[in-house]
């Protein structure tokens, strides 16, 4: 194993564990400094072509692979990737901007993710059983999938996509945001050492490889993080050759704040999860509904908490929570937010800042709304960036309503130290997951999706796993001859 992983040389995607170069070359922008990095390829249809054709031959190969051995490979991939964690963190700060120690963060998760597939058997179930037949329930591998890995966690949701899908037997493709190439394509020369040809392969492009991916005939099934919008058309595209699909898309999360919380307990992690990556996490805290009675007084100290330990500044600065914004679009995009501040006249409990000079790195510091009426778009709309609104709250059938109010559903939470009482208004959001006294919380074994517009189907657990399978009736007659 080499002691040392290049990563800032790109020689080409990896197609049938080869690096295959491109005619033309693409870079990414470093969001803390506004200068570019480094050249990778962009990907033409042929390459797509040849990646499926790989994938088809090494599918046949790989799905009897004894599950055993398909665990041993993966565990052994983990080894590797662990090997080399400290320039993919180093490179995950570069190209997301976010801060180093969330870079560690990811990287734990990744690793631990691919661990615990490791573990995940889907095994057969025998349905009825006789003197005369046996009725198995089976999950055989669709064939080859394909991974569109959103910007904000290109390693955590690129082995996220790729651990089910090799565990279950499947050949896997990956697809890189064009914003964040590099760990995804590191990620896949890695790959090259351990797995058969064909197995694991890793297309870096332009705004046209996603759809040419979706539309593919080839390509048996799709998983998808990303907006609600891109979700939309992923889903027309793969009806077109009724490709399985799943789709892990915006949240636009509720907080519900009791009155009987003990703010100084809970008002931490609360703040933290509104502001954890700049606000570009699906499941962060984006709405936080306050009891009226303990208001004032949690909006005051969580504007002094988000003051002393916020700080915002490039990824790689010692103690940095809030990076840069990670693209031009993306940092448009909350600035017009932000602008909506005194044409709508709300009303900042504390008011951040824009960086003047985008071009030297996308800051934008933490703000925090006081009380904005329920219809106004930072109530209404998923911001993605360090902005968020905190409302009032008196009655418990009203904040249910006002949570589960919008067409997002991914996550939710409920905060009291009554547990009997939060649990039953947990079991009335309607949410993929929701939290009492925590959010955000995360596991490989844990099924993980939306609910309404935030997705389709669940990924990580058992269930998610067997949304990278078949399901098959297995009908064994025992005594026809007899």
């Amino acid at each position: 194993m080499a002691s040392k992983l290049d990563t800032k040389t790109y020689l080409g995607n990896v197609i049938n564990n080869e690096l295959i170069p491109t005619p033309t070359t693409r870079h990414s922008i470093n969001p803390a400094t506004g200068q570019p990095l480094y050249e990778v390829p962009v990907a033409r249809k042929e390459d797509l072509d040849a990646a499926v054709d790989a994938a088809r031959k090494a599918f046949k190969i790989w799905s009897s692979t004894p599950f055993s051995e398909r665990a041993n490979l993966l565990l052994k991939y983990a080894d590797t990737i662990e090997h080399h964690r400290n320039e993919l963190e180093q490179l995950l700060t570069s190209e997301q901007g976010k801060p180093l120690s969330l870079s560690r963060t990811e990287m734990d998760c990744g690793l631990t993710w691919l661990r615990a597939f490791a573990t995940m058997e889907i095994k057969d179930e025998i349905l009825q059983e006789d003197d005369e037949k046996t009725i198995y329930s089976t999950h055989p591998p669709i064939g080859v999938c394909a991974g569109i890995v959103p910007w904000n966690w290109p390693i955590l949701l690129g082995l996220g996509k790729l651990g089910p899908a090799l565990i279950t037997g499947n050949t896997f493709i990956m697809k890189p945001s064009p914003y964040t190439p590099y760990c995804d394509l590191k990620l896949g020369e890695l790959a090259m050492t351990l797995f058969p040809p064909g197995v694991v392969q890793v297309l870096s492009g332009d705004d046209r490889l996603g759809p040419w991916i979706t539309e593919h005939p080839g390509i048996d099934k799709i998983s998808f993080t990303g907006s609600i919008a891109t979700g939309r058309l992923v889903a027309a595209s793969c009806a077109k050759t009724l490709k399985r699909y799943v789709l892990e898309l915006g949240g636009n999360d509720a907080a519900i704040v009791c009155e009987d919380v003990d703010i100084d307990k809970c008002l931490p992690k609360i703040a933290t999860l509104s502001f954890l990556n700049s606000g570009q996490i699906c499941m962060l805290t984006k709405r936080i509904y306050i009891h009226e009675s303990i208001y004032d007084t949690f909006r005051d100290k969580m504007v002094e908490f988000t003051k002393e330990n916020i700080k915002t500044g490039a990824g790689t600065e010692e103690g940095v929570v809030v990076g840069p914004l990670q693209n031009k679009m993306q940092f448009d995009k909350v600035q017009n937010m932000y602008a909506q501040i005194p044409l709508q006249n709300w009303k900042p409990a504390l008011a951040g800042t824009i960086t003047p000079t985008p071009q030297t790195g996308y800051y934008i510091t933490p703000t925090i709304i006081d009380n904005p009426p329920e219809d106004s778009r930072i109530v209404q709309e998923e911001p993605f960036g360090p902005i968020v609104p905190l409302l009032k709250w008196s009655n418990e059938d009203d904040v249910i309503d006002r949570a589960n109010a919008l067409r997002t559903g991914l996550g939710a939470s409920v905060w009291s130290k009554d547990i009997t009482r939060a649990e039953g208004m947990a079991r009335r959001l309607e949410a993929g997951s929701v939290w009492v006294n925590s959010h955000f919380d995360v596991d490989p074994r844990v099924p993980f999706g939306g609910h309404k517009e935030s997705g389709v189907g669940m990924e990580w657990g058992m269930e998610g796993l067997k949304h990278y399978t078949n399901s098959r009736s297995l009908w064994v007659w025992k005594r026809v001859f007899e």
